[in-house]
């Protein structure tokens, strides 16, 4: 399934392609993607030893890096944490603790993946919202400034006017 992931640090957005694994005992990065996409990774506490599905040791060893970030799915909204590993072309894993949390409704038939069952933990994306920015022609027009400024900063309202707005702070 096509996700989004947002860097914590930057807000920049990454699409990826996830792989549901019911078989995958964790949730997964391969390491060679999160570098060439430049996630930041932060060094475990103790490595955590992990096995191919065929039962073999990683060739990318243990894995010793996480990286966290937010993951947006069809409105979904969730903040996560995900071990780095070899995944060879796969990008994303999301293993059975991702599914056991969620739920999701999966149609196998058609392809589709619904997010109805998760925790309240996890939330909506909310649409871009268009904010409209008012300019107050006159500095005596006080009661547009009322209504256009917060309170707690009305003790600065002659900068909001016109003729301050248009000058550089000194």
């Amino acid at each position: 399934m096509k996700v989004g992931l947002e860097k914590l640090e930057s807000h920049e957005e990454v699409a990826v392609r996830a792989l549901l694994d019911s078989g995958a005992t964790g949730l997964f990065m391969d390491t060679t993607f999160a570098k060439e996409k430049g996630f930041k990774m932060e060094r475990m506490r103790k490595p955590l030893m992990v096995k191919n599905v065929d039962g073999t040791i990683n060739v990318g060893g243990a894995i010793t890096h996480q990286v966290k970030y937010n993951m947006f799915f069809k409105g979904h909204v969730e903040k996560v944490r995900i071990d780095m590993c070899n995944l060879g072309k796969t990008e994303v894993i999301l293993g059975i603790p991702w599914l056991a949390t969620h739920n999701p409704e999966i149609d196998w038939e058609k392809g589709e993946v619904k997010m109805t069952r998760c925790p309240p933990i996890c939330g909506k994306r909310k649409p871009e919202e268009k904010k409209e920015v008012k300019r107050v022609e006159k500095d005596e027009d006080k009661e547009v400034l009322r209504k256009l400024v917060p309170k707690k900063f009305w003790k600065w309202r002659k900068v909001f006017g016109k003729r301050k707005s248009e000058q550089m702070p000194v």
